[in-house]
């Protein structure tokens, strides 16, 4: 999968609502389709919300929506594969728009530098077979969930950093009973990681990738004053 010399735009965002970054994704997806855009690699949180991937059950939100909402977690569906997951701030939110080939190696490719940028803060993470996703022994700290259309991707992968984890209790995250949830801060102790992991992030996923990366500011690639406002320091 890697190609050589090839960039790959990084941006990072700040806190971005879940309809805004969806927006955004669909229209960098057709510029990337187009030749009109190179790959890009959006970094970003959410406020709390709850997305349901196209595989996603009724049993998975138990309470009904309207308690989530009462909560004042969002819930909204997805055109993404996979179950129902959780984003919140706190959690390092990734939507790479990419041209791929070969969707499995796609998938096996972020995983390893999700793994990678995990050793890099000192946590031994890993896969598990027939499970997307990545894993600290059995607790899951990445989640992924991906569409592809014509030959490029929309959204991506998530990984928890200090964000609250109490909302996973609440429902069954990815479709999986019983699974525990770990995150950066809980394997750590380091609650303030979040700036320095989104740049491991960046690096890694460029290098997994074979990319060179160059880092765009949010108003070059969002174009909206209330995305621009949003920007990260890098």
């Amino acid at each position: 999968m890697p190609r050589g010399d090839a960039e790959i735009q990084v941006c990072q965002l700040g806190v971005v609502e879940y309809g805004a970054a969806l927006a955004l994704q669909e229209r960098l997806r057709g510029e990337v389709q187009a030749g009109e855009r190179p790959d890009t690699l959006l970094l970003l949180e959410h406020p709390p919300v709850y997305t349901r991937g196209r595989r996603t059950e009724p049993g998975e939100l138990p309470m009904g929506e309207d308690w989530y909402r009462a909560q004042g977690i969002d819930v909204v569906d997805a055109d993404r594969g996979g179950r129902l997951t959780y984003h919140g701030p706190g959690q390092l939110v990734g939507y790479p728009i990419m041209r791929i080939v070969d969707v499995v190696a796609y998938l096996r490719t972020m995983e390893s530098a999700i793994i990678a940028a995990l050793a890099d803060e000192g946590v031994a993470a890993r896969m598990r077979d027939g499970l997307t996703g990545v894993w600290v022994a059995d607790r899951k700290i990445g989640s992924i969930g991906v569409h592809v259309s014509r030959g490029v991707t929309t959204h991506g992968f998530a990984i928890n950093v200090a964000n609250d984890l109490q909302p996973f209790e609440w429902v069954v995250p990815c479709g999986l009973d019983g699974v525990r949830m770990t995150s950066l801060y809980l394997e750590t102790g380091r609650p303030d990681g979040l700036a320095c992991f989104r740049r491991r992030v960046a690096w890694r996923f460029a290098e997994a990738f074979g990319r060179r990366q160059r880092l765009v500011a949010a108003a070059r690639v969002a174009g909206r004053p209330t995305l621009a406002a949003a920007t990260l320091e890098v």
